[in-house]
């Protein structure tokens, strides 16, 4: 029972979700959406980065700054919502393998 346990917990360890990646990943790579892959938000990190690499080119004919302007700002509620992200992945990875 002791080493179904300890499984459990290097099961949690190998798998949680770590704030600290998350920030570093946020603040080098969040105009990409890094961050909200590393945390399981893929459909929103799709969306992120999908508009970041359309506006680059669009930003010739100044339409392309309104998709980064809308990026910018998503990077910046990101920074609010990252350690609450991660809690309620850890949480459902703990129930999951409890």
């Amino acid at each position: 029972m002791a080493a179904s346990e300890a499984q459990r917990m290097m099961a949690y360890d190998a798998q949680k979700k770590s704030v600290l990646v998350a920030y570093l990943l946020w603040w080098f790579l969040g105009s990409l959406g890094a961050h909200r892959f590393y945390l399981g938000r893929t459909g929103s990190a799709v969306a992120m980065l999908v508009i970041t690499l359309l506006s680059i080119p669009l930003m010739l004919i100044l339409i392309g700054f309104v998709g980064i302007a809308v990026v910018g700002v998503w990077w910046i509620v990101d920074a609010f919502l990252i350690p609450g992200i991660a809690k309620i992945h850890n949480m459902k990875l703990a129930t999951y393998l409890g």
